[in-house]
């Protein structure tokens, strides 16, 4: 049987807010169904949408959930712990900033902060299974990113350390995850030590090749870095389990490059774009994840320097729909096929 792309779905992270239709699960569900989504991903550290706590615990909650989402047509994709999974691991140098991502009680409290981090993430598993969901995404945190340029000249074994750290931190929560039959796709991201396919490698190899170690592909993260986003479907396609559909342009010129030079996003030669108006050829991703037989969701995370975010999210559902590929259950030449004649086989090869 045919494996089919699912979609649309929408993360609810950028449209969540104090206004009406963005401050409840209800009302949030009902605008999503009402713009063409059939799924959405959920912003786990967003109290006015969810407790990731709650359905920890408690499955009935969970189904509460399900059925809000269910009586407005629509799914839930996946529960996402980004800014938790940030959390798991921060470089001194950026507590302060990253701060903000936790309660304010261990603010200033980096160990405070990382045990509540590693708490959040963990609870991702069961209220995972709680509401029937196979895949977890989430940012992986970073230890050795202010060293990603090699000047001054690293010190020998940093990243090796910096890597094994960053494992020894996960693991347990793979573990917990693998308990509960979730896998957990890390968001390949700057800003994260698992930034690229070099980099995802030399953190599977650090976790023994765990099979709950898995990626959330997002392509614009690519564009950003001139790295092949169609190459890496092909090399890590088995461990793509979640899909964020984002747009993203990358242009160059005689005063920037892939750094963009400390310039506002809006400025930047590496931006995000709304879905059809950057790079991405999206014709192609979906037409290589459909063929590597990917069957979870195709989630529009909405970021753009320029245009406002209703228009994105209302241009978004039909874009996902417009490109996800009914796999055909037969060949196209199907009707000039024939049974099976060895002898008419072995003359026509001359044996």
């Amino acid at each position: 049987m045919a494996k089919n792309i699912k979609g649309p779905a929408i993360f609810l992270a950028q449209f969540a807010g104090d206004e009406k239709p963005f401050n409840s699960w209800d009302a949030i569900c009902k605008w999503a169904a009402g713009l063409g989504y059939k799924g959405v991903q959920i912003p786990s550290w967003d109290g006015r949408l969810f407790d990731i706590k709650k359905a920890a615990e408690s499955k009935t909650y969970c189904d509460e959930i399900k059925g809000i989402a269910k009586k407005h047509g629509v799914e839930i994709t996946e529960l996402s712990t980004h800014l938790q999974g940030q959390l798991v691991a921060v470089h001194p140098a950026y507590d302060e900033a990253f701060d903000n991502f936790a309660p304010p009680a261990v603010h200033g409290k980096p160990k405070e902060r990382q045990k509540w981090a590693v708490d959040q993430v963990m609870a991702g598993a069961k209220a995972s299974r709680n509401l029937g969901l196979d895949a977890h995404v989430t940012f992986s945190g970073a230890l050795a990113w202010p060293f990603l340029y090699p000047w001054p000249q690293r010190p020998a074994g940093m990243i090796d350390m910096a890597f094994e750290e960053l494992a020894k931190r996960w693991t347990p929560i793979l573990d917990e995850y693998d308990k509960h039959g979730v896998d957990v796709c890390y968001e390949i991201h700057p800003g994260e030590d698992i930034f690229d396919g070099a980099t995802f490698e030399m953190f599977l190899a650090q976790v023994n090749g765990h099979q709950r170690c898995c990626i959330n592909y997002d392509p614009s993260h690519f564009v950003l870095q001139h790295l092949d986003y169609l190459a890496f479907i092909d090399i890590y396609h088995e461990r793509i389990k979640a899909f964020h559909v984002k747009d993203a342009e990358l242009n160059t010129d005689g005063r920037q490059g892939v750094y963009s030079g400390f310039q506002p996003w809006v400025d930047r030669a590496g931006r995000f774009r709304s879905l059809g108006d950057g790079q991405v050829d999206f014709g192609a991703v979906f037409s290589k994840l459909a063929a590597y037989d990917y069957d979870s969701w195709a989630v529009l995370e909405w970021e753009c320097c320029l245009k406002d975010s209703q228009q994105g999210a209302a241009e978004g559902a039909p874009f996902i729909e417009s490109h996800i590929i009914k796999v055909t259950e037969k060949s196209f030449d199907d009707f000039t096929a024939r049974e099976v004649d060895e002898k008419q086989v072995r003359r026509m090869l001359g044996i």
